[in-house]
Formats: C-alpha cells, sequence, structure tokens
C-alpha cells in the first residue's frame, strides 16, 4: 500500500450501475518491520485461515465514517511527521475463543486521544472508550482451542520493546478491508 494513495471507492461508486455508498473506515498501526513479521507469521499460524485476510494489526478505530476521511487524512499526515512512538509487547492474553498480543504505548494512545476528541461527535460507542492495544492472533476457534494456543505461546512471547511503525486506515466493505492510505512515522 503506497501512503496517501485514494481507494477509487472511497466517496462512493457504481458497481453494475448501482451506486454504492463509500464504506466506513478503521484505523489501525502496525509495528516495526521485525515485530511486524514476527505478529504476521503468529497470526498466519494461528488465526483460521478462511478469515484470515489481514496483516497483524492494532485497532486503534473501528468504524469512522467516511465523511471525516479527508480531515482524517490530514491528521495522520501531521502525524507521521514524528518519530515513531514506542511501545511495548506486553505478553499474551486471552480473547475468549482466541489470542492477542498485548501491546502498551502511551504515545500511539495519545495520538488516538487527540483523533477522539477531534471526530467525537461522530464515534460509535465502542470507539468512545479507549482500547486495550493487542494485536489478534487468533478469533473465533473454539475456546479449549484458544485456551491450548495461548499456552503454546507463553512460553515464546516475552516483553520487549518496540516501536510503532505506521497508522493506516481502511474501508470495511464486508469482507476483506480496502486499503485507503498508510502513513509510516519518519521523525
Amino acid at each position: 500500500m503506497v501512503a496517501d494513495q485514494p481507494d477509487k471507492g472511497q466517496h462512493g461508486d457504481s458497481i453494475g450501475g448501482v451506486r454504492r455508498e463509500a464504506a466506513p473506515i478503521i484505523l489501525t498501526a502496525e509495528l516495526e518491520a521485525r515485530d511486524q513479521a514476527w505478529a504476521d507469521q503468529l497470526r498466519r499460524r494461528h488465526f483460521p485461515p478462511e478469515r484470515n485476510h489481514l496483516a497483524a494489526h492494532i485497532t486503534l478505530f473501528h468504524h469512522l465514517p467516511p465523511s471525516i476521511e479527508p480531515d482524517l487524512r490530514r491528521m495522520l499526515a501531521m502525524f507521521s511527521r514524528d518519530a515513531p512512538p514506542e511501545a511495548r509487547i506486553d505478553g499474551l492474553f486471552s480473547l475468549g475463543r482466541g489470542v492477542a498480543i498485548s501491546i502498551r504505548s502511551p504515545g500511539l494512545l495519545a495520538l488516538r486521544d487527540r483523533l477522539a476528541e477531534a471526530f467525537n461527535a461522530c464515534l460509535i460507542p465502542q470507539d468512545r472508550h479507549t482500547p486495550r492495544l493487542h494485536i489478534t492472533v487468533q478469533n473465533k476457534v473454539d475456546a479449549a482451542v484458544a485456551r491450548e494456543t495461548l499456552e503454546t505461546l507463553r512460553p515464546l512471547v516475552s516483553p520487549r520493546l518496540t516501536r510503532i511503525a505506521a497508522l493506516a486506515c481502511w474501508h470495511y466493505r464486508g469482507g476483506p478491508w480496502s486499503p485507503i492510505a498508510r502513513y509510516a512515522f519518519r521523525g
């Protein structure tokens, strides 16, 4: 995905002569290359393959209205001029029917707070609270499978420092996400 390259359907388009409204926006973050590759590998190994259409990611907002896209893109471009926020891989936790890698990053949460303040009037209830930052490695499996994965991965996931490499926004259209733009931190 190329930074600031728009998705052709971002403002609504026509498919077979039927107008399709613009899709909601999801905002995510990714880790620096080494840790991102490691998280991607864990996700490929443990996420149900028929549901795994995405690289490992940290979801910051689940459903932003497409109408804010120009303002969102301006803010993300501004944030990307800064140094990458520090982060810490903090271990694993259970999702009940899945497993996630816990991420701590006060800097990333501060950026998210600025976005939440700017777009407060249009946030859905799920996006109104501060999220527990994480990368989902496995989801929507039997609870026993998830417990087994958690125990298998525990010795392989040790706390360590990393950085947030980029922010990305996506359109959600019910299946795989469509990339809008990726903003790598440059500072």
